[in-house]
């Protein structure tokens, strides 16, 4: 069995649809963001960046101790590797495009999307954003018009296979309304978009649930406040001594 440490962000729901393509067993754990679980000990016993998801591996493949992974990223691909699916693993040719492809979404358009949703949700009294609301709204423009183009000749990311590439992309895309952005201006995005919703596996990951999630953005102001001081602007975390 593995524990997911999850919350439904689109990072939790990478893991989520995955599990699902899978279909292997799960169970999730909450991390309620909002109350600050990330922080507690056991959770940093697993995740030493206080982020989600992370997993835990009952029954790794060759026995012996349970295994943590922690990185949404590190998780598809040990998850793909361990069952031998959506990770080519004897063409390195192959290999390297899923590669390549995943580490573009965690270094570029997962950071890029998220600072693009930070600033442009940020109140008026944080002071004048416009710099950094049009730096990350024209570069998430961009890399929607990286994906563009790498899908104007590929049925999928990767190429003519569905793998953890498609996987790791797809739930930062679901937003794209609110990203600001005409998905029929990236056509090719479109197409892949509309074809990887249709999946059952991607619909049974994106509709796992951790009970009734509340809008920050329809709590009162002094809710709003208090949810912000835990997840933005955080220090380092003292080492024991």
């Amino acid at each position: 069995m593995i524990d997911v440490h999850y919350w439904p962000t689109h990072n939790g729901k990478k893991v989520t649809i995955l599990l699902e393509e899978l279909e292997i067993p799960y169970q999730i754990v909450p991390v309620n963001l909002g109350r600050g679980d990330q922080f507690s000990d056991d959770f940093f016993a697993i995740s030493p960046n206080n982020r989600m998801p992370a997993i835990v591996d009952n029954a790794p493949k060759g026995g012996g101790p349970a295994i943590s992974v922690f990185e949404s990223g590190a998780i598809l691909f040990y998850l793909a590797e361990k069952e031998g699916r959506f990770w080519p693993q004897d063409d390195i040719r192959a290999r390297y495009e899923v590669i390549q492809w995943v580490v573009w979404q965690m270094a570029n358009q997962g950071p890029k999307f998220g600072e693009q949703s930070h600033f442009s949700l940020l109140p008026e009294n944080r002071g004048d954003q416009s710099y950094a609301i049009r730096r990350f709204d024209d570069e998430t423009h961009r890399l929607y018009g990286v994906l563009n183009n790498r899908l104007y000749n590929n049925r999928y990311i990767a190429g003519d296979e569905y793998t953890i590439a498609d996987i790791a992309a797809y739930p930062w895309t679901m937003v794209w309304e609110r990203q600001g952005i005409d998905l029929d201006e990236f056509r090719y995005v479109k197409r892949w978009f509309e074809e990887v919703s249709a999946r059952p596996g991607v619909e049974r990951g994106i509709a796992v649930s951790v009970g009734p999630v509340e809008d920050p953005y329809s709590l009162p102001p002094e809710e709003q406040e208090r949810i912000r001081k835990i997840l933005f602007n955080q220090r380092a975390r003292p080492a024991p001594e």
